[in-house]
């Protein structure tokens, strides 16, 4: 039909989450108009155009990079360099073994210490990592998901050593475990376990105040990396909040306690409508459960902080400064979609580390669009188009449907447990798969319009004599360091972890002590076990 996106017999055209795409717009696509009663004001309940009245005309967003990569003193010269270039907050990214909770020395860790990013053993890296670095002005941010209580513990200890209140301190955390079984991998122990130790970090906060603390990122950027629709992230996002908020509440905070510590993270993609549509249905869903479902009062509550990084596996390895382009419309969409953090990816990403050029540009990316493009100049500056409300509401409806069916499943852990997550992420991923392979979908370089030419970029490669020097640390740190204390720190730990009670106080009491994280990761393992990855 004509009417679904087709003339009969032309080619048919979709968005990634599988909506038709019609020829053009009207204002009978817009649901007889039902958007507008939800569609508001910027700045007015259900947030769909923004969480402020004017957005970006008083502030522009925080232009963040990621990074950290081999060793803490590298990784704090990495952090000042893009500090000087305009960044004006900061994610810290771990190597493989810091996420998994081993020490350098492990040897499970070995071949991977300061590769994906910096290893952080202990208080002393965190000491290096920071030094120099006001913390007070800048918004600091960790991907710590299964070590959320050990990473929060080492940050406390290391305020307290500066004398700095944490409730100063605009800290951030991922900290969203759910995300982690069955696209990312980076969990420790079993969902249900892992969903307590999360809870404590957020708990910990609320209870002392830290309002400038978002200490629970609900992310859907891996689900997209992996190969998620908009509509699944959508969908299991919000699922996954569900599921940290109840558990919050059982524990007798109110929603308002705690929901100013935690906000989200999203990817954007190459679709750029739909990735705007998504920001923009985001934000509704979030604000309708946080009303109806949780009886939030607070506007703070219900209005949600978006975080976005634009989607590096949309990059390629092939005409490499072709993904300078991929990177200005991803963030672009983020732009349009009116998040309130973001990172661009830089342009060499899918061949190894990013370069200082390559930072510089991706950081530039943000800046250009930000303070030339014009787009910032009034609120929500796509809102009222037929094709982005109808790619709205369409989203809000299809991910609601897929929300509400998690729901009835017994929620997000039961999802996990059972591998549905997986399941269907794997499944779109295939199709998206098949598409490329065929052409379908066309990707520049790779299956249209390739060219065969040398490779002209430096790709940047870490030392292999940087294990060895970290190893070589950890190791002087356990022989340097009061052993008999961390020896009862650490039974503090393994006891808090045994009576159900909050990990953060006596992590922050063994990083004190300088206990490894591997240490403190062990003692958890010996009472909440190990998770096994479900086969599909």
């Amino acid at each position: 039909m004509a009417d679904e996106g087709h003339m009969e017999g032309e080619k048919t055209f979709s968005t990634v989450s599988g909506i038709p795409i019609k020829v053009t717009y009207t204002p009978d696509d817009l649901s007889n108009w039902k958007h507008q009663r939800e569609l508001g004001s910027p700045g007015e309940y259900p947030f769909t155009r923004g969480i402020t009245p004017t957005m970006y005309r008083d502030n522009l967003w925080q232009m963040n990079q990621y990074a950290g990569f081999a060793t803490p003193e590298e990784t704090n010269e990495w952090f000042k360099y893009v500090i000087s270039q305009g960044a004006k907050a900061l994610t810290m990214a771990l190597d493989l073994p810091s996420q998994c909770g081993y020490d350098s020395d492990y040897p499970l860790a070995e071949g991977e210490v300061g590769k994906q990013g910096v290893a952080l053993d202990s208080l002393a890296d965190l000491e290096t990592i920071l030094d120099g670095i006001q913390l007070t002005n800048m918004r600091f941010s960790c991907l710590a998901n299964a070590i959320g209580p050990s990473y929060l513990g080492m940050l406390l200890a290391l305020l307290e050593k500066k004398g700095i209140p944490p409730q100063e301190v605009l800290m951030s955390m991922q900290n969203d475990i759910l995300k982690e079984f069955g696209f990312r991998g980076t969990y420790i122990f079993p969902p249900r376990p892992s969903v307590k130790v999360t809870c404590d970090v957020v708990e910990y906060c609320a209870r002392h105040k830290f309002n400038n603390a978002r200490v629970l990122c609900c992310c859907a950027y891996h689900m997209a990396e992996a190969g998620a629709t908009p509509v699944q992230q959508l969908a299991f996002t919000l699922a996954n909040a569900t599921a940290y908020i109840e558990e919050l509440i059982q524990r007798g905070l109110n929603v308002d306690d705690f929901a100013l510590n935690m906000d989200t993270f999203q990817g954007t993609g190459m679709e750029l409508f739909e990735e705007v549509a998504k920001i923009r249905a985001l934000r509704r869903m979030w604000a309708k459960m946080m009303k109806e479902r949780f009886q939030a009062k607070d506007p703070r509550s219900i209005s949600l902080i978006v975080r976005a990084y634009t989607q590096g596996s949309y990059f390629t390895a092939q005409q490499p400064l072709n993904n300078i382009v991929r990177g200005t419309i991803e963030t672009l969409a983020a732009v349009l979609g009116g998040m309130q953090l973001l990172t661009t990816s830089s342009y060499d990403e899918a061949l190894a580390l990013p370069s200082p050029e390559s930072v510089t540009i991706a950081l530039r990316t943000q800046q250009i669009i930000g303070y030339e493009s014009g787009v910032t100049n009034t609120v929500d500056p796509m809102g009222g188009s037929y094709y982005l409300e109808s790619l709205t509401d369409e989203l809000e409806e299809r991910a609601t449907a897929l929300y509400e069916q998690v729901q009835s499943m017994g929620g997000a852990i039961a999802a996990v447990e059972s591998g549905f997550y997986e399941h269907e992420v794997a499944k779109s991923a295939y199709e998206m798969a098949k598409r490329k392979d065929s052409g379908d979908k066309v990707v520049i370089g790779v299956n249209q319009y390739v060219m065969d030419e040398p490779r002209k970029i430096q790709i940047r490669r870490i030392d292999p004599a940087t294990e060895q020097r970290q190893i070589e640390k950890v190791k002087k740190l356990r022989q340097e360091r009061n052993n008999k204390e961390v020896e009862v720190a650490l039974a503090r730990v393994k006891e808090a972890a045994r009576e159900g009670v909050n990990l953060v106080p006596p992590m922050m009491e063994a990083a004190k002590v300088y206990a490894t994280l591997g240490e403190m990761s062990s003692v958890l393992r010996e009472v909440y076990g190990e998770h096994k990855a479900i086969k599909i």
